[in-house]
């Protein structure tokens, strides 16, 4: 993808979607590489143990996913200088040929006084918002 130049966006903007799909193996290696064993994460009996519907995905790669959105839409990924969430709801990964799902979608909400843009995402599963005041503030070309 090519580097997006601050001129040519307006805000109102929309990013393309992203979907991604999450399976209990994205879960064992985002398990690896991050180092977080919890058990919720790949064990069915211990999630439902401690109230949990099913399986969940961890929420630091929920929210990966909306900075990948929008390192994608701007062609750079050292373009998104500051990105912060709230965790609303976790993503259930059932273990089966669907798994789970992660809609995503942005909007250009701002422009800073320093020339960065204001982003918002919105990350959807089951239909329910999983991320809130999901906001990236972007520096682009």
């Amino acid at each position: 993808m090519s580097l997006r130049v601050a001129a040519d966006v307006e805000v109102g903007d929309l990013l393309p979607e992203l979907r991604v799909s999450v399976s209990r193996a994205d879960l064992v290696r985002y398990a690896g590489a991050s180092g977080d064993f919890n058990p919720i994460h790949w064990n069915e009996r211990v999630a439902r143990a401690v109230g949990l519907p099913d399986v969940i995905a961890h929420g630091m790669f929920t929210m990966a996913q909306g900075a990948r959105l929008v390192a994608d839409w701007a062609g750079d990924p050292a373009a998104v200088v500051e990105y912060g969430v709230r965790f609303t709801r976790p993503v259930v990964v059932p273990d089966d040929e669907a798994g789970g799902l992660i809609e995503l979608s942005g909007k250009v909400s701002g422009r800073e006084d320093d020339g960065t843009l204001k982003v918002t995402v919105t990350a959807r599963s089951r239909g329910q918002a999983v991320l809130g005041r999901a906001i990236a503030r972007v520096r682009l070309a």
